[in-house]
């Protein structure tokens, strides 16, 4: 059977491979090969520097050729790997057999037994994958989530002098402008990739059980603990775990998890937010020629793009909350189960890659209909109430709460002409019925 959208069993490499095709390239398990090769060939590469028996191969000529390996490895090359692996039954030996074939082909044969020298697979496995994770959010991750911070900074804008009122446990409360609630989003949303950006991308690499037992049996002299760091720090850019079992501790890796878990969650406040507000007629939505909103109702245009986004938020949070509390628990000094897991890392990037995109889409289509906004203000005098008990508890005027809440606390309706009355009933000096007089739903927005 031929590999399509049709026959593809999730719908992250199905239905919506055109929105995650970008992630293809970090966690793919072509990429995850390559990966596996580029940490391989530049470990080799330090080794050349660091040990005697490799010195005449410290050269630029010799380092740019093993880099070609990964630089220019193709599907080839990725299929070549996995008939290694047939064979062996273990994908990071296969790649090091893959790495000594080059070798042979480079003249290089001499020296193919300090590929993978005294590492253990998962040295290979828990700095690869931070390293495409790592790539991951900068190249596709945080320049998506920008456009969408962009484009509500950019309506919060638009929408900062447009009062609107607000609704706390459902129910009519203080007036707030529309630009100001999506300015909250904003804020929200900045803060925690602030946060998110924060959080070290760390890595193991210290042999078989994390102690450099077989680096230090075979060369005693040299610093293998400087050596590690200065690899995984300084040439592929991660923080070495300096203390740990034969695989990573995770702890950083579940840190970062739960940060996007955090971001996702008020992606989706903000999906439920403008589903509610299109609900309430605050905005329509641009209609596309051709495009249907019901099977059975000709008349609808339904918010889809929020509700994609928000079950895709939700798709990928429950992966994550996986992701975070399994993978920082392991037997002992190791087992296996944190293998399969890491497999998944891409799934939740792809469904909030998703949700980004559906979220735009569904950005792009409001339309603000702000006489909506403008009756129902009209339609809710009942909350000047609170500025004008604040007045008067300031004027010094007997139990105010208590006479605006016998005044308001009705279910009849309080109209702007009993609000002129009530204040006009007051005992107070015209000066400060004036200042009264002025406060409406429409300016009653604080600051």
């Amino acid at each position: 059977m031929i590999f399509s959208e049709l026959t593809a069993i999730s719908p992250v490499d199905g239905r919506y491979r055109d929105k995650t095709e970008a992630l293809a390239s970090c966690f793919s398990e072509f990429a995850l090969i390559r990966y596996r090769v580029r940490v391989e060939i530049e470990y080799f590469i330090m080794l050349t520097g660091f040990l005697t028996q490799l010195k005449s191969l410290d050269t630029n000529e010799t380092r740019e050729t093993l880099q070609r390996i990964y630089l220019e490895f193709s599907m080839e090359d990725a299929l070549r790997v996995k008939a290694i692996e047939r064979t062996t039954n273990h994908d990071v030996k296969a790649v090091e057999y893959f790495i000594k074939e080059k070798f042979d082909t480079l003249s290089l044969q001499d020296y193919k037994e300090f590929i993978h020298f005294g590492l253990t697979s998962q040295d290979i496995n828990n700095t690869a994958v931070p390293l495409s994770l790592k790539e991951a959010l900068r190249e596709v991750y945080y320049p998506g989530l920008q456009v969408v911070i962009d484009v509500l900074k950019g309506y919060a804008e638009a929408w900062k002098d447009i009062p609107m009122l607000a609704k706390t446990h459902g129910q009519p409360a203080s007036p707030t402008r529309l630009g100001k609630e999506i300015q909250v989003f904003v804020y929200r949303l900045e803060q925690q990739v602030t946060e998110l950006k924060r959080i070290p991308m760390s890595a193991k690499f210290g042999g078989a059980t994390g102690n450099f037992n077989a680096h230090h049996a075979a060369y005693p002299e040299c610093d293998w603990k400087a050596f590690a760091n200065r690899f995984v720090n300084d040439v592929l850019g991660l923080k070495r775990e300096e203390w740990t079992t034969q695989i990573a501790n995770y702890d950083y890796l579940a840190a970062l998890f739960d940060g996007l878990r955090r971001i996702n969650v008020i992606l989706t406040d903000l999906c439920r937010d403008f589903w509610q507000y299109i609900s309430m007629e605050y905005f329509k939505q641009k209609i596309k020629a051709g495009e249907v909103g019901s099977s059975a109702m000709p008349h609808k245009v339904n918010p889809i793009d929020f509700e994609n986004a928000e079950g895709n938020l939700g798709m990928a949070n429950a992966i994550l909350t996986h992701l975070s509390m399994k993978l920082p628990i392991s037997r002992l000094q190791r087992d296996l189960t944190d293998s399969t897991v890491l497999r998944n890392v891409g799934v939740p990037l792809a469904h909030i890659e998703i949700a980004l995109k559906s979220l735009l889409k569904g950005l792009g289509k409001l339309l603000l209909q702000q006489e909506v906004l403008s009756r129902e203000l009209d339609a809710h005098w009942a909350v000047v109430a609170e500025a004008i008990q604040t007045v008067l508890r300031r004027e010094g005027y007997p139990e105010p709460y208590e006479t605006l809440k016998a005044m308001t606390r009705t279910n009849e309706g309080i109209t702007e002409q009993l609000i002129v009355q009530f204040i006009q009933s007051l005992q107070l000096t015209d000066e400060v019925k004036q200042e009264l007089g002025g406060i409406t739903p429409h300016n009653y927005v604080g600051i």
